[in-house]
């Protein structure tokens, strides 16, 4: 293997100026930058980025946690918008910034503190932890000395976070809900324990007080209400509705997954969608959101914008110092599934 006293004897110049021209650190002539990245060419040399590293500090490199990989093929995970959303975000972000993004699963076995020492000795600019749900966490105390921002979830001690603003979100979604005429808007809702529930049923209401729309209870149903995502208990939250003496004329579900049951269980009581009874999802997972006959309306989980804003409040460092927790509101995506009322 080539080194860069090589490259110096056959560009014929010191090993120091061949140094210059790899790292750009010091001025060198034209026609000698061109005699050096000759002789590298020519000689297959590949700079030591170790040794670059002890000199300024500045890995290039970015730590991401995940444990998106081992749970592949659990059938226990939470049903939702793969988090893998989030990685892509996050390593579009970091590829512009010129960086390399380095990934590393956390199974059931392991903790997360054996990862983040791991990227801190070979010198991580930074850390990414994302999280499969919106959930609070708790980090290991590994000191200051590497930044660390958490993705889809939030700590008790002030980490930089970026969030999903799902009361903004579900809001938006029953705001536009409204405005297409309808007023007995249902809510069936994902599991109580999460952080995402209490915000969304806030949002929802937040949008029917805005509308001058009194909130009914009744209205408001668990579809799931433990992680073993039985559609019974979806059944019994559906049928729970149509039997009200006002009975909703839009069903807002917890997720897009959930609405795909959703239409199998008013397709079952003979209800057509949205011709008797309109259906909106949450997620906009496109691979059910734009499958689904008719076409699902739903208000977007922006999980590609929120880690290409988690790769860049790393790298902020007025964000860290001030534990900046940033929320981030997606779009509503209205189809087919909604129908307008007069």
């Amino acid at each position: 293997m080539a080194t860069i006293y090589d490259v110096a004897a056959r560009a014929g110049v010191s090993p120091k100026t061949v140094s210059r021209v790899i790292n750009g650190d010091a001025p060198v002539s034209g026609k000698t930058r061109a005699k050096v990245e000759t002789a590298i060419a020519a000689l297959g040399y590949i700079p030591s980025s170790a040794a670059r590293v002890m000199r300024s500090s500045r890995s290039g490199m970015v730590g991401l946690i995940t444990g998106a990989i081992s749970r592949v093929g659990e059938v226990d995970c939470i049903h939702g918008l793969p988090d893998v959303f989030l990685m892509k975000g996050i390593q579009q972000s970091i590829r512009a910034q010129g960086k390399t993004l380095m990934i590393a699963d956390i199974d059931n076995r392991a903790g997360i503190e054996p990862l983040i020492r791991a990227f801190m000795a070979h010198r991580a600019e930074g850390i990414l932890y994302v999280a499969q749900y919106h959930q609070e966490v708790v980090l290991p105390d590994v000191g200051h000395a590497c930044p660390i921002v958490l993705v889809n979830c939030f700590d008790v001690i002030g980490t930089p976070s970026v969030l999903p603003d799902d009361e903004q979100g579900q809001y938006d979604l029953v705001r536009q809900i409204i405005r297409h005429g309808h007023r007995r808007i249902a809510y069936v809702t994902l599991q109580p324990g999460i952080e995402a529930t209490p915000l969304r049923v806030a949002g929802y209401r937040r949008a029917l007080a805005d509308a001058g729309i009194v909130f009914d209870a009744d209205l408001v149903q668990t579809g799931y209400a433990d992680f073993n995502y039985d559609s019974a208990a979806l059944v019994v939250a559906v049928v729970k509705l149509l039997v009200l003496q006002r009975p909703p004329t839009v069903i807002c579900c917890g997720n897009d997954e959930m609405a795909v049951r959703v239409y199998g269980i008013l397709r079952t009581r003979g209800l057509r969608v949205p011709e008797q009874i309109s259906v909106a999802g949450y997620d906009n997972h496109s691979a059910i959101a734009e499958t689904l006959f008719p076409p699902l309306t739903s208000t977007e989980l922006p999980y590609l914008r929120m880690g290409a804003l988690a790769a860049e409040m790393l790298f902020s460092e007025e964000d860290r110092k001030n534990g900046r927790v940033l929320r981030v509101a997606g779009e509503t995506i209205w189809r087919r599934s909604v129908t307008t009322l007069k």
